[in-house]
């Protein structure tokens, strides 16, 4: 069983994820047009998006029988926003939608990173919450290495 604490820091863990699917879901065509090699691995983080937000929500529900899985971080809406903007002015080039992937991926990490200074979690939900991390900058560093070299080749 999670302390409050715990629980608090799994919520902050299930929005961070549901803004990446949704980031994810408004700029996947423009990755996979400009970056077809990757199409696979994109899918993959998307579904792996859905998977880690599933065992999130099962350790909650573990403490809570009732809990809201579907709100996302103020940091997520604006960023959100953001590329809703650029899309409807077509400002956004290739480079800068994958730069936003790539600035996604490096908080969602940070957020894991800083979620796991907390040493009071049960073994399971550690184990689960690195296994995220780990995930989590395997992504982050496959999108930034894509990013650097279709700027370096341009």
């Amino acid at each position: 069983m999670e302390t409050a604490e715990n629980q608090a820091i799994l919520k902050d863990l299930v929005q961070i994820t549901n803004d990446r699917i949704t980031a994810f879901e408004k700029v996947e065509g423009k990755i996979w047009e400009a970056y077809p090699d990757i199409k696979s691995e994109y899918d993959k983080m998307i579904t792996q998006s859905k998977i880690m937000k599933n065992e999130l929500i099962d350790i909650l529900r573990e403490n809570e029988k009732e809990y809201d899985s579907d709100s996302s971080t103020v940091r997520g809406n604006l960023h959100s926003t953001w590329i809703d903007i650029k899309n409807a002015f077509q400002i956004s080039s290739v480079n800068s939608t994958l730069e936003n992937v790539v600035s996604g991926e490096k908080a969602a990490v940070d957020s894991y990173r800083e979620a796991l200074k907390n040493n009071d979690f049960t073994p399971p939900t550690k184990k689960t919450l690195e296994d995220h991390l780990h995930d989590l900058t395997q992504a982050y560093e496959q999108f930034e290495k894509t990013l650097e070299y279709r700027k370096n080749n341009q």
